[in-house]
């Protein structure tokens, strides 16, 4: 299928999918969402090692598409809030590690789509936010949830609270980016980044990714017994014969 904003490739089990709409700044319109369900669902069958999520252009995702909110009944609000929070939470559940490459603006939508992924590295010409307020709305796209999980609640409520913007320096140091390199550096670090994920067991990245992702939702208790099943079931997979007798072997694993 051919898609009007978005861009894929894959090379060696990981694949780059590009948002393409460089002359609205990657904004998120219904289009571009059902575009990016439709695209995540093939993404999800193909199953690569690693997917890596950037944008085309000054803009990672600039933010959702004002132009077509503007007019929108409360009704038609509420669906287009459940569309864009279907297709990242289908990102965040994907069994694989999902990279935010973030090289521009991650606004609004944008950073909310940074924030269904399993890392992001920005650019040092990274910005990111939650301006909605000064807009008259809320985050509509889940970033009301996952912000304060991964800062934690007064920082989330600051930033959302106020629709400050941040530079990826503030980002890295309140814990909502795992790097930030330089703009020329970015596709080069991202990719080293994806190809260490993926010369590693992909049953078992996969598993970790489910106990940490479903666990930490849970009491510590039952998010113990999580994995204790998952680290159980690795032993009936090839990875965990392969990787075991390599390391007996003093020879570097070879997982298929």
């Amino acid at each position: 299928m051919k898609y009007q904003n978005l861009k894929i490739k894959t090379n060696d089990r990981i694949t780059i999918l590009t948002l393409d709409r460089p002359e609205a700044m990657n904004a998120l319109s219904s289009d571009v969402l059902c575009e990016l369900k439709h695209t995540i669902e093939e993404i999800r069958k193909d199953c690569p090692r690693v997917l890596i999520i950037t944008g085309s252009g000054k803009a990672f995702v600039a933010g959702a598409d004002i132009a077509q909110m503007q007019h929108m009944t409360a009704m038609e609000g509420k669906a287009f809030g459940q569309l864009g929070s279907e297709v990242f939470r289908q990102i965040e559940e994907l069994p694989f590690p999902v990279i935010a490459a973030v090289n521009g603006f991650a606004l609004g939508g944008g950073c909310e789509l940074a924030l269904a992924c399993d890392l992001r590295v920005a650019s040092d010409k990274a910005k990111f936010g939650q301006p909605e307020v000064g807009l008259g709305i809320t985050p509509g796209f889940s970033g009301t949830q996952r912000l304060p999980r991964l800062v934690g609640m007064a920082i989330a409520k600051e930033l959302i609270y106020t629709g400050r913007i941040i530079n990826a320096e503030e980002a890295l140091r309140i814990g909502l980016v795992n790097r930030v390199t330089t703009a020329e550096s970015l596709d080069t670090e991202v990719m080293e980044l994806a190809r260490e994920i993926a010369a590693r067991s992909a049953t078992a990245v996969s598993a970790s990714k489910e106990a940490i992702n479903r666990g930490t939702q849970m009491h510590i208790t039952e998010g113990i017994a999580l994995e204790q099943n998952l680290f159980g079931l690795c032993f009936a997979a090839k990875d965990q014969k392969e990787g075991m007798t390599a390391f007996l072997e003093k020879r570097k694993p070879s997982f298929q």
